[in-house]
């Protein structure tokens, strides 16, 4: 019974490495090519109100904002005046946003958003704001949408444009 006992031990242990393992490499495969919106640093998070009063005020120089998540759901509802720049998670997505700000000044703010799932899921706002900085843009932001974009901007009654 002693020796039952033990190996049950063993093998709930043995079970529970496996899974543990199993959680952090899908947890490091997601992270990999782009990393977790969480890697962007709190202070290049900007929140909806800052952004909606940034882009209602009369004298400050407009942002530049860019959806970097799905086309169809930039088409159902989108920051009126923001652009669509390609899916951040993917390549194609990568060299549309390059693209987009190639005509851009350097110290430009830029303010990227996707929206299509929490936060601490979304798979397109870090790769996006990686490569931003890693093309030498010094002033770009995050719009930090907890939830998606339907909960934080559309629900909290900022403007929403529809189609292209």
């Amino acid at each position: 019974m002693l020796l039952r006992r033990s190996f049950f031990a063993i093998f709930l242990s043995l079970s529970l490495i496996a899974i543990v393992g199993t959680a952090v490499q899908c947890r490091a495969q997601f992270s990999e090519p782009g990393g977790s919106a969480l890697s962007i640093p709190e202070s290049d998070r900007l929140q909806p109100a800052a952004l909606a009063k940034l882009l209602n005020g009369y004298d400050a120089e407009k942002p530049l904002v860019l959806q970097v998540g799905s086309r169809l759901m930039f088409e159902q509802a989108h920051i009126p005046g923001s652009a669509y720049a390609g899916a951040g998670s993917q390549a194609a997505g990568l060299q549309m946003l390059e693209s987009k700000v190639a005509s851009a000044k350097k110290n430009k703010l830029i303010v990227i958003y996707c929206g299509c799932c929490p936060w601490t899921r979304c798979p397109n706002v870090a790769p996006a704001y990686k490569r931003l900085r890693e093309l030498g843009y010094t002033n770009v932001k995050a719009l930090y949408i907890a939830n998606n974009f339907g909960d934080d901007w559309v629900g909290k009654g900022f403007p929403a444009a529809q189609g292209e």
